[in-house]
């Protein structure tokens, strides 16, 4: 969807008189999975795929929203009593509320939206519509006095508060600070940030949509965090500063080797492992070395595989076409359990990679993969 598709839809649905335009985009992670909440690095970027929103102050303290992509209408107040019934419109409600709290007097506004992050693949939908919606009253109604970091603390806060979902900030994050041509270090431990040149020439990255989603995903994630504070909780006797699987080696894991269990075990030094690996990966983007950042890519793949036992057999299979095709790098991108890989591909690779895995899965699956190919841009903003 074009702005001026949205602005058609607007025009449509609230008259002629044209508000202000803004977008947010989806992400991606290239690596560091379940590192988050062991203290690690995430290393996203934002996307050429997310939301775009008009929005135009209406004189009221009611919001008339309007979903594009599901024709549907919700109208709702800016008090805590008045949250509304559809979901999606929460994103909304939630992104004022929390905007409110922060001493931001946010009035009503007509507005209409719509989007291109598909939904349910890993790309972060919501953390684009909340982005879109916090960058712009803080426009509107705040003069730009909220800043950025506080920006993605509002949309986490609204997943929280609003939506019943227990979120990280890296979506969020990524969705605000993107850059084109860039990704960004996020240390989870400090907030501390850094981006890092991708621009990978004669290379696409590309998702490949397994299109399959197993219900254990929330027990086995819970199950999987006790994994790491088990493992953390028996190296800090030998070590008491240790805080996070950040902190751990794998010497000092080795040393409590017969103290955990053999899952545990294998959980930590998944971690450990890949807190290294998000290190290793912006070392070789700083010399433009995409071959290390393909062969990091491998082993995160076989890590959450083997290890951390959160993959499954379709996203193993893509992995498995992914290599036999010569890609660069590929991984399962996200919690696991379906989703998407993400695949670093070379250009003269690309169609042949494509066409066959698409064919094997289908042979093996019954059913396609769904293919999205994405470009690295920049984070929330006015576009008209």
């Amino acid at each position: 969807m074009k702005k001026e598709d949205v602005r058609k839809h607007f025009e449509n649905k609230f008259g002629k008189e044209p508000g202000l335009v803004y977008a947010s985009p989806g992400r991606i992670n290239l690596i560091g999975e379940h590192t988050d909440y062991n203290g690690g690095f995430v290393f996203p970027g934002a996307i050429d795929k997310g939301m775009i929103a008009e929005i135009r102050p209406n004189g009221t303290d009611r919001v008339k929203a309007y979903a594009i992509d599901l024709d549907e209408h919700a109208e709702f107040g800016l008090t805590e009593a008045e949250a509304p019934k559809a979901n999606w419109a929460r994103y909304i409600f939630g992104v004022c509320r929390e905007m409110n709290k922060r001493g931001v007097e946010v009035k009503g506004f007509d507005t209409a939206f719509a989007g291109d992050v598909p939904l349910g693949a890993g790309m972060s939908s919501s953390a684009a519509l909340e982005s879109t919606y916090a960058f712009a009253i803080n426009e509107l109604f705040a003069d730009g006095k909220i800043d950025k970091f506080e920006l993605a603390k509002v949309g986490q806060a609204t997943e929280h508060n609003y939506v019943g979902v227990n979120c990280g900030i890296m979506d969020q994050f990524a969705s605000i600070f993107g850059k084109a041509g860039s990704l960004i270090r996020l240390d989870c431990r400090s907030l501390e940030y850094e981006y890092f040149p991708f621009d990978p020439k004669g290379y696409k990255l590309v998702l490949l949509d397994s299109v399959v989603k197993h219900e254990l995903a929330s027990s086995a994630y819970n199950k999987r965090r006790e994994s790491c504070e088990t493992a953390v909780a028996a190296i800090q006797k030998n070590h008491p500063h240790v805080e996070f699987l950040r902190d751990a080696t794998m010497e000092m894991l080795e040393d409590v080797k017969t103290k955990i269990s053999e899952e545990d075990f294998m959980r930590a030094e998944y971690v450990i492992e890949e807190i290294q690996r998000v290190l290793d990966v912006c070392d070789a983007l700083e010399i433009a070395d995409y071959k290390t950042v393909g062969q990091k890519m491998y082993e995160t793949h076989h890590g959450m595989s083997k290890l951390y036992e959160v993959s499954c057999d379709e996203l193993d299979f893509l992995n498995d076409c992914a290599k036999e095709s010569g890609v660069c790098g590929s991984r399962v991108m996200g919690g696991g359990f379906g989703g998407c890989t993400i695949n670093l591909v070379k250009d003269e690779l690309y169609e042949n990679f494509i066409s066959k895995t698409i064919a094997a899965y289908k042979e093996k699956f019954g059913r396609e993969p769904k293919v999205y190919d994405v470009v690295i841009g920049d984070g929330a903003r006015r576009l008209a």
